[in-house]
C-alpha cells in the first residue's frame, strides 16, 4: 500500500510539473503558426507562387496569396482580414490615411511591364513613348501608321486595325504603365493621367495579367500590356522600347535590375520608370508587400507578428534566389538593406519584435 501510495504522489508531482510547463510554453514560447495569409497584385503571382510553395517546405508556414490585384490587395489590408498586401504601385496619401497606421512598403523584385502583340510573322517590333500614347488613346489606329512604320524601317507592318487591351480591374501594372505614358507623353498626362484605374479612351478590357495575356493571344493585331513572365510563359512576342538615353531596349533581368540602380529613399517608397541608365528598360519597377508597422491590431498575436517578420526576412535573403529563374531580377544589396531595416522596424505593442 505505502509503494502505491508513493507511486501516487509522484504521478501528481509529474502532473503538475507538465502543467507547468506546458503553461510556461504558451506564454514563454511562440505557439506555432502554421498560416499566413495574403492578397494584391497579380504582377508577382508567378514568383510568390513559387517562393511561398519553397517557404512551406522550409518552414512549415503555409503562405495563402490571392491574386485579385493591387487595388484588391490594399483594400484587404486598409479591411484587416489578411497579414499583408501587395501592390505594385505605393500607396497615395489618400490610401494612406484610409489605413489608419503607418504601412510600410517592402520591395521583393524589380519587374518590367512589356507590349505583347499578336502578328503575323511576329515581326521584332520598336516602340517609343509618343507612339504608345497614341496607340492608347486611339489616335494611332493602324499597324502600318507612319509613326510606328518610321521606328520600324525594313518590317512589312499588316494594313490592320490595332486592337488595343488593357486591365479592367484596379491594377498596380496598370499603374506602372499609365504612369510611364504619363511621364513621356503630356497629352496623355492631361487627357487620361495615371493610376491603378483609368478611363480609357479606347480598347477592351481584361482581368489580370493573365486574363490581357489571354486575350492578346487570341485577337490578331491586339497589343497590351502585361508582366514579362506572363509574355515569357505563353510564348508572346514583345516590343522594344526606346529609353530614356535614346536606346531601344529588350525588357530582361538585366534592363529591369539597371533601372533600379538608383538612389533610393528610406522607405523604398519610389518610382523607376524611364530611369535614366543607358542600358535601363523603361517600364520597370518595383513591387511592393505592404503591412502594418505597428501589428498588434485586430486581435493579432505576437506570433503572428514574429511568422509574418520571418517570413519577409527569408523573401529578402533566401528567397531572392528564386527570382532570376521568373525573370524578375533580384533586388539590388542597396534595396535589400533598406528593406531588411524596414521589416526590423515592425513593432508589437510598440516594442521591436523578436
Amino acid at each position: 500500500m505505502k509503494m502505491f501510495g508513493r507511486l501516487s504522489v509522484v504521478v501528481a508531482i509529474l502532473l503538475v510539473i507538465a502543467l507547468v510547463v506546458s503553461g510556461c510554453g504558451s506564454q514563454g514560447q511562440p505557439s506555432a503558426v502554421t498560416s499566413l495569409t495574403g492578397a494584391g497584385a497579380t504582377f508577382p503571382y508567378p514568383l510568390y507562387s513559387k517562393m511561398f510553395d519553397t517557404y512551406d517546405t522550409v518552414a512549415g508556414v503555409r503562405v495563402n496569396y490571392n491574386s485579385i490585384g493591387s487595388g484588391g490587395g490594399i483594400k484587404a489590408l486598409t479591411d484587416k482580414t489578411v497579414d499583408f498586401g501587395a501592390s505594385d504601385a505605393f500607396l497615395n496619401d489618400q490610401e494612406e490615411a484610409a489605413m489608419g497606421a503607418s504601412v510600410l512598403h517592402i520591395p521583393t523584385c524589380v519587374g518590367a511591364v512589356v507590349l505583347s502583340y499578336n502578328l503575323d510573322g511576329t515581326p521584332a517590333l520598336k516602340l517609343d513613348g509618343t507612339v504608345l500614347a497614341g496607340i492608347f488613346l486611339g489616335k494611332v489606329v493602324k499597324w502600318n501608321d507612319p509613326s510606328i512604320v518610321a521606328l520600324n524601317p525594313g518590317l512589312s507592318l499588316p494594313d490592320l486595325v490595332i486592337t488595343v487591351v488593357h486591365r479592367s480591374d484596379g491594377s498596380g501594372t496598370t499603374s506602372i504603365f499609365t504612369s510611364y505614358l504619363a511621364a513621356v507623353s503630356p497629352s496623355w498626362k492631361s487627357t487620361v493621367g495615371a493610376g491603378k484605374s483609368v478611363s480609357w479612351p479606347t480598347g477592351v478590357g481584361g482581368k489580370g495579367n493573365d486574363g490581357v495575356a489571354g486575350m492578346i493571344s487570341q485577337a490578331k493585331g491586339s497589343i497590351g500590356y502585361i508582366e514579362l513572365i506572363y509574355a515569357q510563359q505563353s510564348g508572346m512576342p514583345f516590343a522594344s522600347l526606346k529609353n530614356a538615353s535614346g536606346t531601344f531596349i529588350m525588357p530582361s533581368l538585366a534592363s529591369s535590375a539597371a533601372a533600379a540602380a538608383v538612389s533610393l529613399p528610406d522607405d523604398l517608397r519610389i518610382v523607376i520608370l524611364n530611369s535614366p541608365g543607358a542600358d535601363a528598360y523603361p517600364i520597370s519597377a518595383f513591387t511592393w508587400i505592404l503591412v502594418y508597422k505597428e501589428q498588434n491590431y485586430a486581435g493579432r498575436t505576437l506570433e503572428q507578428a514574429q511568422a509574418l517578420k520571418k517570413l519577409l526576412t527569408w523573401m529578402l535573403t533566401d528567397g531572392q534566389a528564386i527570382n532570376e529563374g521568373l525573370s524578375y531580377a533580384k533586388l539590388l544589396a542597396p534595396a535589400a538593406a533598406k528593406a531588411l531595416a524596414l521589416v526590423k522596424s515592425m513593432t508589437y505593442g510598440g516594442t521591436a519584435i523578436p
